[in-house]
């Protein structure tokens, strides 16, 4: 894991900071990103930094701070920002609730330190706390768009803002309060490409550690709450918020391309990045990444590769083929790899563009019969003319045939499912009515789901 907000450079570690620094490493935390907030911060968190590998810096004034603002500090903070450990710029923003300093001039040392994190191309660590509404708005008008809501305090409302923007939004100990309750539903609802997680060590402890000192380590608690409150493992927080760490603030190496990858109980394989379909939602257009994992193959496995990857299909609830093309463009390898994992003891579903028959040129359902026990087919739209517009397929009457592709599956395949994307313009009344008739399940996804 990678805590995105503490402060090692605080007094409070004064004491016992390499003993903090192996605690954190034996729990799994990677990378720690410390976070200035005065000008002496600065200095000790870039020093911290360069001498440890596993710790990053963010360099600014946190808005207590705004007061202290002069040239000759902005001049040092960005002397230390030129540093190959400072990855942000930060804490800045604006404090409503103590008001250290005047809030005229937390308001305009906010926009000139948002002015230079932009000019640096760096991200902007954002704190704000009874402020809401100038925080955003200040943000919108910097053009920044590439930052974190640091320990998030607003509602979903005011998440939903701050993500219109490009904004990460981080999550912090308070979430594992039981009284946290508009904190635990943002934590449900933010992208999984846009979470992150910290402590701000020294302080905010997690339940069960509430009123201890917080360090770094701690993580694991927060990590485990909000893993469980989006329905999801520790392993898959993890990864994820990981990767959005490494992303965004360019800290190790990114995770090679996948051809096996598991998201909670279930196995997916990665067969092939072609598709005969190029969706106006699909994901791979704008990432590499799907929950954490590079599904952006170099080249295709082979069964023989798959299998070996697989070991033990009983392990998991599912062997799903689904990746980031579609899986019957490989019709021989997904029949081998099928086979295989039926025969020992795995449960199989493909998730497919209904398009396989068209593709072959032939009624292939039957050749899956016995190899198969679900198929998720992507119906996409309400009409032929709609389909067109969304899925932009390869195939003339490619509704059509997808249509004919889903009646066939239900005389071979014991359980056959289709799913519709709420994208622009699709009926979803129309689709569920389409579903029924067809005698079939009905998945609506949103965009963004998470999970």
């Amino acid at each position: 894991m990678i805590d995105s907000h503490c402060h090692l450079e605080m007094k409070q570690f004064d004491a016992d900071l390499q003993a903090v620094i192996d605690r954190a490493r034996a729990a799994g935390i990677d990378y720690m990103i410390t976070i200035a907030s005065d000008l002496k911060g600065c200095e000790r968190a870039v020093r911290l930094a360069e001498q440890h590998d596993c710790i990053f810096a963010a360099v600014g004034l946190h808005p207590h701070d705004a007061k202290d603002f002069s040239d000759a500090t902005f001049e040092r903070i960005r002397a230390l920002s030129r540093s190959p450990k400072v990855v942000a710029i930060g804490e800045i923003g604006l404090d409503y609730y103590y008001d250290y300093s005047t809030r005229e001039i937390q308001r305009a040392v906010f926009a000139d330190q948002l002015a230079f994190a932009k000019e640096q191309a760096l991200p902007a660590i954002v704190h704000s706390r009874d402020a809401q509404e100038d925080t955003l708005r200040i943000v919108e008008v910097s053009g920044v768009r590439k930052g974190v809501m640091h320990c998030f305090s607003g509602d979903v409302a005011m998440a939903k803002r701050a993500l219109a923007l490009g904004f990460h939004i981080s999550i912090a100990g308070p979430v594992t309060f039981r009284n946290a309750v508009a904190l635990k539903e943002v934590a449900k609802m933010v992208p999984d490409d846009l979470l992150l997680i910290e402590t701000d060590a020294p302080y905010l402890s997690p339940e069960p550690l509430r009123g201890k000192r917080n360090e770094p380590a701690c993580l694991v608690h927060t990590a485990k709450h909000i893993a469980e409150l989006r329905g999801i493992t520790i392993e898959d927080l993890d990864r994820l918020t990981t990767l959005n760490a490494q992303r965004l603030f360019g800290i190790g190496k990114l995770p090679e391309a996948k051809f096996t990858y598991a998201i909670r109980d279930s196995l997916y394989l990665n067969v092939t990045n072609r598709c005969t379909s190029a969706c106006t939602f699909c994901v791979r257009f704008h990432s590499d990444f799907v929950k954490g994992h590079n599904l952006m193959l170099d080249r295709e496995p082979t069964a023989e590769e798959l299998i070996e990857q697989i070991e033990d299909p009983s392990k998991y609830r599912e062997i799903v083929f689904c990746g980031y093309g579609e899986p019957l463009l490989r019709l021989d390898v997904v029949k081998k790899v099928a086979s295989w994992v039926k025969q020992n003891g795995g449960y199989v579903r493909i998730n497919t563009n209904g398009q396989g028959s068209l593709i072959h040129k032939r009624n292939v359902l039957p050749e899956l019969r016995g190899l198969v026990d679900v198929v998720s087919v992507s119906l996409n739209a309400h009409d032929a003319e709609t389909y067109e517009r969304v899925s932009r397929p390869s195939f003339l009457d490619a509704y059509a045939g997808v249509l004919d592709f889903i009646r066939e599956a239900k005389n071979h395949i014991p359980d056959v499912r289709v799913t519709v994307v709420t994208a622009e313009g699709v009926d979803i009344a129309q689709c569920q009515q389409i579903a029924y008739e067809l005698g079939v399940a009905l998945r609506v996804r949103e965009l963004d789901v998470v999970g």
